[in-house]
């Protein structure tokens, strides 16, 4: 008999979104201005060793980058594959199998996941209920609690005095707190300097957002010193290649505008494209990411979105989200790629009032 699959692993799926090639795809949230331009730099000036060679056990050029950027302590730094893998390893790292963990949804589709594959029991809390009370993410006093802040589907950031509340409660009941700051560079305030002296809080970043370079995989986190090392030693070694962490180490050291201005301009499009999804009465949500979730047309996220594919256009669809319903999710990007999007909203929008719907 085959020895697959692990009992907790019967109802896991591949991660499988449509990834169909489509003329204009605003589903991933990735940097639609294209790549830092210092991290470009260092990818085209490769050499072969770049290539041939094992790179750096555990990633020091990116590891001291981040602490120089950040004023933080390098044995505060771990990296990773992506944020995704550096929350893998938090949570294979902290705690043993049957260990209970606690996040606030909906969120980041992988984290209900990536704690079963690591044999954690995971219990979501709804984020409404999270925001009034914090203290429900730890009344049950549990090994790890998940925040994603600001939050990826709904663009939400709790203000700073909540996730002061939580830190002092994660002390209080023992609990280590994992903060996803995969957007932070979008919003206005980061936790990420005050990890590296908090034993209780893990705040974890990613180089595949705002700095445009999803297709090297790198992603980082702050941590207090012992905390960091025992992700390292989860994470094990040769994880970043060499290319990913040295373009992501020159884009962080970059003393350029190229981040701040890409990043205004997005704020600038993000609140213009809002007022124009509120025009057409498709108010979204308010967002301090690079990406709005507003109400699907038709009342039906997966419908729409596949039509909206149909005419050239792929945005994310998500289901039951608090004070949305069903939602769809749009990247902000150069304005003329909003046009081409609202264009084919206009058109789905105009099909939708022909069938009588909302």
């Amino acid at each position: 008999m085959s020895p697959f699959p692990r009992p907790d692993y019967r109802s896991l799926t591949r991660y499988s979104p449509d990834k169909r090639p489509v003329e204009l795809d605003l589903s991933d949230n990735t940097n639609l201005w294209g790549p830092h331009p210092a991290a470009l730099e260092r990818v085209r000036a490769a050499a072969p060793e770049d290539l041939c060679r094992y790179p750096e056990l555990y990633a020091d050029v990116l590891r001291d980058a981040v602490a120089r950027r950040f004023g933080v302590d390098p044995e505060c730094v771990t990296t990773g594959a992506g944020s995704d893998d550096v929350l893998d390893s938090t949570f294979r790292a902290v705690y043993a199998p049957g260990a209970r963990m606690v996040y606030a949804a909906p969120t980041f589709s992988m984290v209900e996941p990536l704690a079963r594959m690591n044999a954690l029991e995971a219990r979501a809390v709804p984020w409404p209920d999270a925001l009034e009370r914090p203290e429900r993410l730890v009344e049950d006093r549990p090994d790890l609690v998940y925040v994603c802040r600001p939050n990826n589907p709904t663009g939400s950031a709790p203000e700073a005095a909540w996730v002061d509340e939580l830190i002092e409660l994660a002390r209080d009941t023992g609990s280590l707190l994992v903060l996803d700051e995969a957007y932070a560079d979008f919003a206005e305030t980061s936790f990420l300097r005050r990890a590296a002296s908090e034993p209780r809080l893990v705040v974890a970043r990613t180089a595949s957002k705002a700095l445009g370079l999803a297709g090297l995989r790198c992603g980082y986190a702050v941590a207090a010193p012992q905390t960091a090392l025992e992700i390292e030693k989860s994470r094990g070694p040769f994880k970043v290649s060499r290319l990913a962490a040295e373009a992501a180490a020159a884009a962080l050291t970059d003393g350029g505008d190229w981040l701040e201005r890409v990043i205004r301009t997005c704020r600038e499009f993000r609140g213009r494209l809002a007022e124009e999804l509120s025009r057409r009465g498709l108010a979204p949500l308010e967002s301090h990411t690079n990406f709005l979730l507003f109400p699907a047309p038709s009342g039906d996220a997966v419908a729409d979105a596949l039509r909206l594919r149909d005419l050239g256009v792929a945005l994310r669809p998500f289901g039951d989200v608090p004070d949305v319903g069903d939602g769809l999710r749009v990247t902000v990007g150069p304005w003329p790629l909003m046009e081409r999007f609202l264009e084919a909203l206009d058109a789905l929008l105009s099909d939708v009032r022909k069938e009588g719907g909302p």
